[in-house]
């Protein structure tokens, strides 16, 4: 049975959510939920949804206090020990939990997780892998945000921890990689993409090429890689013109009565898009290459939401996706010290 310790108040709605999508975990999934966090609030919130008593498989570690949102994440974590983020983390790195889940502070999450965890052997940066729906289903981006400036052997390494995740998640049996860039040509793109893309075919990824910013929701590849600056406006954009569209559309049928007709008519069309684009679905975004299993939620997660991170992280578990990035790594140490020796040999590593 997986345990997952779940920041039971992280997040901006607070307990609620947390211990709705525990409890439903704690039903319907193979799963022991440790809520971490203020006992007294914690136990306030489940006497308030009917339980007296503790549930089945639901167990509780107090952790009185919270990371200032506002507060510089690496300062936050190392002087607050109790913060529940942080005992998250040090529960996965003691083995008292086998994964742990948090929809608060980002940046303290992906702090706590490497002060807390470390990186598996091998691994030069975590990154934090975006599910991202798609015409055809569901494409994984990375780096959504973890790391701003990168070099291109972090890049590679990206490529193949992704690729591990959609075989461990979404079961793609050969996932197809490609490198995010301005045009199809594997010669177009900055520095960065130029030095990345002619080594991507060493490292053992299924590699199609350099993909271009229009077809990042198409689903023409199961794993995108970029950095995480580029990464993160493409998210952020993604989901901003999602609303606009969205609303765009209901303005435009509101003016014209015919048009109301149709949309009444297209409503369950309307709602199968809904739910397949829905981020709720999708829990969270892993952060792939700390020495354990981390997902971390938005802020604005519901029940579904959370109950979804905690399902994802229990898979990843149990099809031992940590166990599988650290014996690739291994198995491309060579490739890899080769690799940065070239660039260092060229004055390629200042990408």
């Amino acid at each position: 049975m997986t345990r997952i310790a779940l920041d039971a108040l992280g997040g901006d709605f607070g307990a609620t959510p947390n211990v709705l999508g525990a409890l439903k975990a704690a039903k319907h999934l193979d799963v022991e939920i440790i809520l971490v966090g203020d006992e007294t609030v914690l136990r306030r919130e489940l006497s308030t949804l009917g339980y007296s008593a503790l549930p089945k498989r639901i167990s509780i570690v107090h952790a009185p206090d919270v990371i200032d949102m506002g507060a510089d994440p690496a300062r936050e974590v190392r002087a607050k020990k109790t913060a529940s983020i942080v005992v998250c983390a040090e529960l996965v790195h003691k083995g008292q939990a086998d994964a742990f889940v948090s929809a608060g502070h980002s940046g303290a999450a992906m702090v706590a997780a490497l002060f807390g965890m470390g990186r598996i052997k091998g691994v030069l940066r975590p990154a934090i892998a975006t599910p991202m729906p798609t015409y055809r289903g569901v494409s994984l981006l990375l780096d959504g945000g973890a790391n701003a400036d990168c070099k291109p052997i972090h890049l590679l390494q990206f490529a193949v921890m992704g690729s591990t995740y959609m075989q461990k998640v979404f079961d793609a049996e050969n996932p197809s990689v490609r490198v995010l860039s301005i045009g199809e040509e594997e010669t177009k793109g900055n520095m960065l993409v130029k030095h990345t893309v002619p080594h991507m075919r060493e490292v053992g990824v299924n590699f199609q090429g350099t993909l271009e910013g229009r077809d990042v929701n198409t689903g023409e590849t199961d794993v995108i890689v970029c950095d995480g600056f580029v990464g993160n406006i493409v998210l952020k954009m993604a989901e901003g013109l999602a609303k606009t569209m969205i609303n765009m559309i209901k303005r435009e049928v509101k003016k014209r009565p015919l048009a109301v007709l149709g949309a009444l008519m297209s409503k369950g069309a309307f709602k199968a898009v809904k739910k397949h684009t829905n981020p709720d679905n999708y829990g969270g975004a892993p952060l792939v290459g700390v020495n354990g299993v981390a997902i971390i939620s938005h802020g604005k997660s519901n029940d579904v939401a959370i109950f979804n991170a905690l399902k994802t992280a229990d898979k990843l578990v149990k099809k031992d996706f940590i166990g599988d990035v650290s014996r690739k790594m291994a198995e491309l140490k060579d490739t890899f010290a080769r690799i940065e020796e070239q660039f260092a040999k060229e004055g390629e590593h200042h990408v």
